[in-house]
């Protein structure tokens, strides 16, 4: 049957056909059919069956005539039948209609019970560029099927400075329903913020959701104003609830006030507000907060993210003890802890390891430097600068298997960053991974020999093939290798004019 007969065929059966064949007859006109066609889907769209003012949507859609889907499609946004409303705002998005009735469509279908439609008009007016009926989208702020609340946040993020965005913020900041109140506080310009001073510190302890409690303190906590501080202080020393003592906690530590000291003490204890009342104590410090953390990390039954937490804050704060307190947890089970400790290690790393703390903290963090891959380049940091590293960096280097590791370990041998005794020797580590299949481990080989000719200041033997080598990086599909090959080229001919 050629395609003129086909189309002929669903004429025929939109006008004779039973529902189910009127209404395929819709999709296929709309796939075989031409602009002529237009009229007969227009029809289509006013018949009494739903199937078939689905077709009649899908067909338009396909047709590709965005004037005869104009004038239909907006009334099919508004059908009884979700399925035809569904078909309708899709064939309305692939036509690119952005008319005035299919923007009000699709701000109707924000309150759509399916929320596929909730979707697709979502991402329709994202795409058209107008946030469509505004008490709808901020309401959707609170909309617990999956999806819609992210694409909600995102669009009113972008038109929250348009003037009826902003004013319905507002509007649901203070009187909304309580899941989208929480969003429209936290969305909330800030010049509105010290207007609604009252009504925000009265929620601090009257709000009933805990949502809107939480987004409630982290907008108050950005305020400078002594009696909003004694306010989130006093709502600490009254809560009961960890996880907003948690919050509390944490967005107050950084204003260092000793008040915190006694909420931070009882709820250090406790897995799901200890983290971060680790984190008040340390940013407080003091022999109090010395003595709660020093307590938190020699308890065996201290929780594990409380002790990866006090582990960080004591090294953060530079006791004289930590280096021995944090060593030992390098080992322990939980990868956390180990990540908390390392953290703690390399903040200390920022002023320099006393002469008696480094050769533990090379032999402890070199044995461990792969136990886990992302944070390889935090350990690295701990160790660049450790001489007492070097012995155990160069046997790592062609034992580990990991990439990272060795990349991390020939960037340790690097002499721009450290130096001993062996380093004159290191020249055939790097040359060795010049051809490593990991291209972290070729720039950083080719960066070491860079380093090397320049800090020795001697060509290496066998020069001329290790040339060879380097100009045959230029073809490396990676811009830094060829980069750090260029360097190392550079170096060895500043070497011989020398």
């Amino acid at each position: 049957m050629t395609t003129e007969h086909q189309v002929a065929f669903f004429l025929r059966e939109l006008e004779t056909g039973d529902t189910w064949r009127r209404a395929a007859a819709a999709k296929g006109l709309g796939k075989l059919g031409g602009a002529e066609h237009a009229a007969a889907l227009v029809r289509a769209a006013a018949d009494p069956a739903p199937e078939v003012r689905e077709g009649a949507a899908v067909g338009l859609g396909r047709l590709g005539v965005p004037e005869a889907g104009a004038e239909v499609l907006p009334a099919l946004m508004d059908d009884d039948d979700p399925w035809v409303r569904r078909r309708a705002s899709l064939a309305s998005i692939r036509l690119g209609l952005s008319d005035r009735e299919v923007v009000d469509a699709y701000g109707r279908l924000l309150g759509d019970p399916d929320y596929h439609l909730r979707i697709n008009a979502l991402e329709a007016l994202q795409e058209l560029g107008v946030p469509g009926d505004v008490p709808a989208l901020v309401r959707l702020l609170g909309d617990p099927a999956h999806g819609i609340g992210g694409r909600a946040w995102a669009m009113v993020r972008v038109f929250r400075e348009d003037r009826d965005v902003e004013a319905e913020l507002v509007r649901t900041a203070q009187w909304g329903e309580d899941a989208a109140r929480a969003g429209a506080l936290l969305l909330l310009p800030e010049q509105h913020i010290e207007r609604l001073l009252p009504s925000l510190l009265r929620d601090l302890t009257d709000a009933p959701s805990t949502e809107v409690r939480r987004a409630t303190v982290f907008r108050l906590a950005s305020v400078d104003r002594p009696e909003v501080q004694d306010a989130l202080l006093a709502a600490l020393e009254a809560e009961r609830d960890p996880e907003m003592a948690a919050q509390l906690l944490y967005l107050l530590a950084r204003s260092g006030d000793e008040r915190l000291l006694g909420p931070a003490s009882r709820w250090l204890s406790k897995e799901s507000a200890g983290p971060s009342a680790a984190f008040t104590l340390g940013s407080v410090g003091g022999k109090t907060a010395t003595k709660l953390l020093r307590g938190a990390l020699t308890d065996p039954t201290t929780p594990a993210c409380t002790l990866a937490a006090a582990a960080m804050a004591y090294g953060e704060m530079g006791r004289w003890d930590a280096v021995w307190l944090l060593l030992p947890l390098l080992g322990h089970a939980e990868r956390e802890v180990y990540g908390g400790a390392l953290r703690g290690l390399d903040a200390m790393a920022d002023t320099g390891f006393r002469p008696w703390e480094r050769a533990a903290v090379a032999r402890a963090l070199v044995a461990r430097l792969g136990v886990a891959p992302t944070l390889v380049g935090v350990a690295e940091r701990v160790l660049a600068g450790l001489a007492e590293a070097l012995p155990g960096v160069r046997e790592l280097v062609d034992r580990t298997t990991s990439p990272l590791v060795r990349a991390a370990a020939l960037s340790l041998l690097d002499p721009h960053n450290a130096t001993d005794a062996g380093t004159p020797h290191d020249l055939p580590l790097f040359v060795r991974h010049l051809d490593d299949v990991d291209w972290w481990v070729r720039q950083a080989a080719a960066k070491g020999i860079a380093h090397w000719v320049e800090e020795t200041g001697t060509l290496p033997p066998g020069e001329e093939r290790l040339r060879d080598r380097l100009t045959a990086l230029d073809a490396d599909p990676i811009d830094s290798v060829r980069e750090a090959a260029a360097e190392a080229l550079r170096a060895l001919d500043g070497c011989r004019n020398n």
